[in-house]
């Protein structure tokens, strides 16, 4: 099942620094903590929330199958299925928008411009005196 809200913080971190978040894990991991590292570990986090999501919600369709008796301890197991989507849904959704709100605070910096080299003095001095 495909986790929407990750696939696009990926792909929103991936074209804000302009690489595979492969190579974002593997810069981030050997820099000290910055906001790239950040970014990934809610992204990790959210990702994280989703499979949860995805895992709790088959198991929930597993205990309420047609063919299934509901007892007390299905409907213990489904309240706790039920219980631990609304949980991850919460931590999905609050992630989710920290790292949007702070990505949409970052911009692409434009390629640096070329910078005419300076006449060092002696050279400026020379010029000078020939005119």
């Amino acid at each position: 099942m495909p986790h929407p809200v990750t696939d696009q913080l990926a792909e929103r971190l991936e074209s804000l620094y302009g690489r595979s978040r492969a190579e974002l894990a593997a810069i981030s991991s050997t820099e000290r903590p910055n906001m790239l590292a950040t970014l990934l570990d809610a992204l990790a986090g959210i990702e994280l929330a989703e499979k949860n999501i995805e895992f709790q919600r088959e198991r929930l369709l597993q205990l309420a199958a047609p063919d299934r008796d509901i007892g007390p301890a299905t409907a213990g197991h489904l309240l706790d299925c039920s219980r631990r989507i609304a949980e991850s849904a919460a931590t999905r959704d609050t992630q989710a928008r920290f790292a949007t709100a702070v990505m949409q605070s970052l911009h692409r910096a434009p390629a640096p411009a070329a910078t005419p080299v300076a006449q060092t003095p002696a050279l400026a001095a020379a010029t000078a005196r020939t005119r």
